[in-house]
């Protein structure tokens, strides 16, 4: 599966940034912002406060990673198969 890295706009806080992330990542924020009932904007921002990391696009793609690794992910609907897929 190749997945290209695309650079996209988001307000956050009132300024405009970019993260560069690949469609996996970018689709799994959509669908762990659905769940949660947050917008991306929102699940983005949220992220970004919490972040311990300098660069917000490697933060995004960690916790996508930790949010697919732990088992609450599971209450929310999501099967294994689901999570290899994002992968």
């Amino acid at each position: 599966m190749k997945s290209h890295i695309m650079k996209r706009s988001i307000v956050l806080e009132g300024h405009r940034t970019s993260v560069s992330l690949e469609d996996a990542f970018w689709d799994a924020l959509k669908d762990i912002a659905k769940w949660k009932r947050k917008t991306v904007t929102e699940l983005v921002s949220s992220i970004n406060l919490d972040r311990q990391h300098a660069n917000l696009s490697s933060a995004l793609r960690l916790f996508v990673l930790n949010y697919y690794q732990t088992p609450s992910a599971q209450l929310n609907g999501t099967s294994s198969a689901d999570h290899a897929a994002i992968a």
